[in-house]
């Protein structure tokens, strides 16, 4: 069963919770109420890993996606994970709450930033029992990961930020507060996430037209990572091999049937680009969660 901070309001769309609210399931059929004492137990004394989806996600397919994908990680496993025992939370935001067809647009990002100011106090009440504390998000889950940690009190001992649907000069300008306080950031990025590439500058007003360096030059770090040179604490290499043809929905799937992690020689890294592509079905969810599960170790 995955545990979740849930600050949704409704299960589709909607907009959101006034309080965080405390659930487990692997499904929406199963997901049910869960006690604080029941979660500030399952992580005291673990390295606690919060991971969170993206934009255009309902509750129904956040539950399914986050268990799936702490299936895949195996974090409780000895074998899999050397030393302090880890736990999975999972955030679950109304990242759906409004959909332009394009992620730059001007109410998802208020609300992922409002949604920040809501979990914040609740982890540095509620997670400080916890051996460390990292994050992990796909697409605009960036930006309610990195709000959050901006707001936190507790350290953030690390970050990984799958297909960004953020700026990618944002751990260097309006996020930079938020980077320095973590202990080590890694980035996962592929020039062939069409949904970053051509949906993403869309925010640019005219896509492919406004060059880099321009002001209103708008590129996602998950597209080709960050801009110019990259916070001293960030973890390289970031950029998915172009063979492998990795989009936006390879890095957290709903389908359950997907190998683990584990089945990825650890530790697992980007290869160099002309890298051919795994064989084994499947693979493209079990190397997002190999390589989290790697820069989290």
């Amino acid at each position: 069963m995955t545990q979740f901070l849930d600050v949704r309001y409704q299960d589709v769309g909607g907009g959101l919770a006034g309080l965080v609210n405390l659930y487990q399931g692997t499904c929406k059929l199963d997901y049910t109420g869960l006690n604080l004492s029941d979660l500030q137990a399952a992580i005291s004394g673990r390295d606690v890993l919060l991971a969170t989806h993206g934009f255009n996600v309902n509750r129904a397919d956040g539950i399914a996606s986050l268990s799936n994908w702490e299936g895949l990680l195996r974090l409780p496993e000895p074998a899999v994970f050397a030393g302090t025992p880890a736990a999975f939370v999972g955030i679950l935001w109304p990242g759906d709450s409004a959909w332009a067809h394009g992620l730059d647009y001007p109410d998802e990002p208020k609300i992922a930033d409002h949604a920040a100011k809501l979990l914040a106090p609740f982890i540095d009440a509620n997670f400080q029992n916890a051996a460390s504390i990292s994050f992990a998000s796909h697409s605009l889950g960036a930006r309610l990961v990195l709000a959050t940690i901006n707001l936190l009190n507790l350290p953030v001992r690390r970050l990984t930020l799958m297909a960004g649907a953020i700026d990618d000069n944002c751990l260097n300008k309006e996020f930079k507060a938020a980077a320095d306080k973590v202990g080590s950031i890694s980035v996962l990025a592929s020039r062939k996430d069409t949904v970053l590439s051509k949906l993403f500058p869309i925010g640019n007003l005219v896509a492919g037209i406004i060059a880099e360096g321009h002001p209103w030059w708008r590129a996602a770090i998950g597209h080709r990572g960050p801009i110019k040179l990259p916070p001293s604490n960030m973890v390289s290499p970031y950029l998915i091999p172009d063979t492998y043809l990795y989009n936006h929905g390879n890095y957290l799937p709903i389908d359950d049937t997907q190998p683990p992690a584990s089945l990825f020689p650890q530790p697992v890294i980007v290869p160099p680009q002309g890298t051919p592509p795994p064989t084994t079905d499947g693979w493209q969810a079990a190397f997002s969660a190999g390589f989290v599960l790697t820069r989290f170790k």
